[in-house]
């Protein structure tokens, strides 16, 4: 294998700080990143993340439903009656 041609792999903490959780990991990102942490004696580099899975509106059972009408009765009411008073004026549907 080549030398110097991949990213080092290493531990690094991603920490999120809406939910206050912490996860200790292997990634490329280490090398990027300049903040660092202390877990259990050991420091390591840190990545600031907006989202994690103790955050998220779908792991957390805090998702708010914007379409409560199904996709069938939307249809219906937007083109329902339009496809029916077309019918009507034509002598029915075609076959």
């Amino acid at each position: 294998m080549k030398k110097n041609t991949h990213p080092e792999y290493d531990l690094v903490v991603f920490r999120d700080h809406s939910a206050g959780t912490t996860v200790l990991t292997r990634s490329t990102l280490a090398a990027s990143s300049t903040q660092t942490v202390e877990l259990d004696g050991t420091t390591y580099p840190v990545v600031d993340v907006d989202v994690s899975s103790g955050s998220h509106p779908f792991w957390t059972g805090r998702g708010r439903v914007v379409d409560t009408e199904g996709r069938v009765e939307a249809f219906n009411r937007r083109y329902g009656n339009a496809t029916s008073k077309t019918a009507q004026e034509t002598g029915g549907p075609r076959r």
